[in-house]
């Protein structure tokens, strides 16, 4: 994280005040959760998911197998 820290922190910061004037926040990838739990922002936006390209998929209205499976149970 190094290189980016301070354009990733400045953008983390911008996500947490849209969240705080209402909007509808989503955190996606591992390496973006894991900055939101560095910097303490995981209870300041809407969700925080670990699943980066799924978490793409399924915002993309792709089928993923595993929730398929389980919608079918």
């Amino acid at each position: 994280m190094g290189t980016f820290a301070q354009g990733t922190k400045a953008l983390m910061d911008e996500v947490v005040k849209a969240t705080s004037r209402g909007c509808i926040t989503i955190i996606g990838g591992g390496d973006t959760a894991t900055c939101c739990a560095k910097w303490n922002t995981e209870d300041k936006v809407s969700h925080v998911s670990t699943g980066g390209g799924a978490s793409l998929e399924l915002l993309e209205g792709k089928v993923l197998p595993g929730v398929d499976a389980l919608s079918n149970v």
